[in-house]
């Protein structure tokens, strides 16, 4: 689950994580009253105006301003508000803006000068240890960094059994080429990120740039965060602050009647139980000269609702130009999927207007066939992996 800046930064400052100070405004008016509130609280003189949108890149696409002044504030606002934002993250059609972030000015002159640094904290799943990435290189595409100066990327993996020691910290802090208050404020801020990455059941968080202001206090001038969807049971006051306008309308109905659905840009429709089959599934679409449009999980229980739930979420994409229903008889009869599948075609009437493979393998999957075959409806069913394929093959022809 991604979260906005404003939101990621209340969960980090939570943890005492030193942040950019701001409040959100819904419109123009809302803005200005924000910026008056923080000048007050912070002597601000100047403020920043954010998009809050899922996505990085917002100051390329005119989703990050400074404003000088209260009509500034208001101008910029006003503009952002309701635009749609593209960013290199986003669609061509970019993501409407329905909120901003007014945030305090802390690029204000000092006795020494800011710097920009690169922090981002999440899982190596190729050591099964959290890690901590960073670069002196703040404020630029981490990509970009790695592609043309990946010596100045560090890495330093945590030892779950312990968790981050504070020589890491100190390491952390030495390699960023800090000393005096700013060494001891990035020791810090390190640690404070990784208790809050551990205990907010995050899987990323990447704050870009950390900012060394001119009198050497460490804080996130940006952040963003992913929960882990499987944590959210626990952690029901994160689980609140969801932003369904930000997600894929499909993945979001899916999700309210239970079934796992990621939405892809292929042409063949996927419908299969077990994430492991449906993977291998996925392959055998690609074998067959085609690309799955999705990956859809239905489940153990494929019932004729379940099934015709389904069929309604993947006939939404309109790139679909036919469906692979690929499910193992463990746990549920084959028999008993095959009817469910023709009764939810029969309720669907004229909906379903594209090819229908089905295979069917474990228990009773001769039987199954027996069933779909005799339907008299428009659906094909195999019974061997490669026999799915070929009929795959053969309707995208």
């Amino acid at each position: 689950m991604n979260l906005h800046e404003y939101q990621g930064k209340e969960i980090l400052a939570s943890f005492g994580v030193r942040i950019q100070r701001g409040i959100v405004a819904h419109n123009a008016a809302e803005a200005v009253e924000a910026a008056k509130q923080l000048t007050e609280e912070t002597g601000t003189g100047w403020h920043v105006i954010k998009a809050q949108v899922h996505a990085g890149g917002r100051g390329k696409g005119g989703g990050v301003k400074l404003a000088k002044n209260l009509r500034e504030v208001e101008e910029i606002a006003g503009k952002i508000i309701g635009m749609n934002l593209v960013t290199p993250q986003t669609s061509a059609e970019g993501k409407k803006v329905h909120q901003v972030l007014v945030a305090e000015d802390v690029y204000y002159p000092g006795a020494s000068e800011t710097s920009e640094f690169y922090v981002s904290v999440l899982l190596n799943r190729g050591t099964a240890r959290n890690m901590i990435m960073y670069s002196t290189e703040g404020g630029m595409d981490i990509e970009e960094v790695a592609e043309k100066t990946p010596h100045l990327i560090f890495t330093e993996e945590i030892d779950p059994a312990v968790g981050l020691m504070p020589f890491q910290a100190r390491k952390i802090a030495f390699n960023l080429g800090l000393s005096g208050n700013a060494f001891k404020e990035m020791t810090k801020f390190v640690t404070s990120l990784y208790k809050a990455y551990v205990e907010s059941d995050s899987n990323m968080f990447e704050i870009n740039p950390v900012l060394k202001t001119s009198d050497d206090k460490i804080m996130a001038v940006d952040a963003k965060l992913s929960i882990d969807d499987n944590a959210l049971y626990r952690r029901k006051q994160y689980a609140e602050m969801r932003d369904l306008r930000e997600e894929n309308p499909i993945e979001v109905e899916a999700r309210a009647v239970g079934l796992n659905y990621v939405d892809l840009d292929g042409n063949v429709g996927c419908m299969v139980n077990g994430a492991g089959l449906a993977m291998a599934t996925m392959d055998l679409i690609k074998m067959a000269g085609g690309e799955p449009a999705n990956f859809l999980d239905v489940g153990g229980t494929a019932d004729a609702k379940r099934v015709e739930e389904a069929f309604r979420i993947i006939l939404k994409d309109d790139n679909v130009k036919a469906i692979l229903i690929n499910i193992f008889g463990g746990i549920v009869r084959c028999d008993r999927v095959a009817q469910g599948i023709v009764d939810a075609y029969k309720n669907m009437g004229d909906s379903i207007k594209v090819p229908i493979i089905v295979r069917l393998q474990g228990t009773n999957a001769e039987l199954a066939k027996e069933i779909i075959d005799n339907s008299g409806l428009a659906v094909d069913s195999a019974v061997q992996f490669q026999e799915a394929a070929d009929k795959v093959k053969a309707v995208l022809a």
